[in-house]
């Protein structure tokens, strides 16, 4: 077996020993008011030998919350956690960036301060176009797919579109401040971002709305803004080009995101990370949409969904992928990178434990012994 997944890679000026990312993954173990807690750190730590970890999502903003016990980075007192994290992260020698997240059509009235309605591009999505809410805040792919109940979200005005892009850049500068070696943004999974790019649930008549270059423009502007505090090359984005979650759904997905991945070639981001649908009848991403996200996009890719190390061997090899992130495997297996090297059995995951709670199905996982 070649060993390519083992090979170093230069990342947004970041020399990483493997190419194994660990993605984000929502476990909700945050404390109260969305600090992360010395368990987080624990968990984080224990991984340290990815290549690179990309946090859960981490909400910029309380309005962004969508989710109960997931971390934000907002306050003092969470970016005061975040460094704890960071410090345990870098002192085991890994590298990690911050996922920042605004769940849009999603935010839980419950958990806003003013019991205000979840924003969203449009207040309704596209005739036919059905709304999945996840309550684990994975996305339908991940989740259950269980439709439960939620509060209809109000448009956003045009004037309130700035204030979110300044939020994103906020939580930016939040981050490095808590000791982060870059951001990913997350464009993926039918939240905020990804509500204005999907054509189903974007159904605005202002600049943000209607054709594709409108319907792509807050993510120009809240991946420019982010590039101003943090430098682009210390920026990824996350998109998920065939997840259909929360109604979004696009008309032209290859169309679309291979204009998506034209434009952050252009603004100069260091990855782009493709979150492949991953659920069991889950459409295929064909090899030749991966072919033409690879020839507008001239830097690193990250693809994740259902990889072991046989297909990420094979991304690497045909030129799709210079990264892999394997998402529940890092659940149950912290030292995941040698296992898949060594050929290793891995640990099985406990589903009952992956949102919420303590210790138990987070941080017990057994390592290898020392050799």
């Amino acid at each position: 077996m070649s060993a390519l997944l083992f090979d170093p890679i230069r990342l947004g000026g970041l020399s990483l020993p493997n190419r194994i990312v660990m993605p984000p993954m929502t476990r909700a173990r945050a404390g109260a008011g969305g600090v992360p807690t010395p368990l987080m750190t624990q968990y984080y730590r224990q991984r340290a030998s990815a290549g690179l970890i990309i946090t859960e999502g981490t909400q910029i903003s309380p309005q962004g919350q969508g989710y109960a016990w997931t971390p934000g980075i907002h306050s003092r007192a969470q970016v005061q956690g975040w460094k704890e994290v960071t410090k345990a992260v870098h002192e085991a020698g890994g590298r990690i960036f911050a996922q920042l997240w605004h769940v849009g059509r999603l935010s839980h009235v419950a958990l806003q301060p003013d019991g205000a309605a979840p924003v969203a591009p449009s207040a309704l999505v596209a005739d036919g176009v059905e709304v999945f809410i996840d309550p684990h805040g994975l996305g339908a792919a991940a989740g259950s797919g269980k439709k439960v109940q939620h509060s209809p979200p109000r448009a956003l005005e045009t004037e309130d579109v700035g204030q979110i892009v300044r939020q994103f850049a906020a939580a930016s500068e939040r981050a490095l401040e808590a000791g982060f070696d870059g951001v990913e943004l997350h464009a993926a999974n039918g939240y905020l971002i990804n509500q204005f790019l999907d054509s189903g649930s974007n159904l605005r008549a202002d600049r943000y709305g209607g054709s594709l270059a409108n319907r792509l423009r807050f993510l120009e502007e809240v991946t420019q803004a982010v590039a101003a505090v943090a430098g682009a090359s210390r920026v990824g984005v996350r998109l998920s080009p065939l997840t259909t979650a929360q109604g979004t759904v696009d008309a032209t997905p290859q169309a679309s995101y291979v204009a998506a991945a034209r434009l952050l070639d252009r603004l100069g981001v260091g990855y782009i990370h493709i979150a492949e649908a991953d659920w069991d009848d889950a459409p295929a991403m064909a090899p030749g949409f991966k072919e033409a996200l690879r020839l507008v996009y001239s830097g690193a890719m990250i693809y994740s969904g259902h990889y072991d190390r046989e297909r990420a061997e094979e991304a690497i090899a045909r030129g799709w992928a210079d990264l892999l992130g394997f998402g529940r495997p890092f659940i149950a297996n912290p030292d995941l990178p040698r296992r898949l090297r060594t050929g290793a059995p891995l640990n099985a995951a406990d589903p009952d434990h992956y949102f919420g709670g303590g210790a138990r199905g987070y941080v017990d996982y057994p390592s290898l012994p020392c050799e």
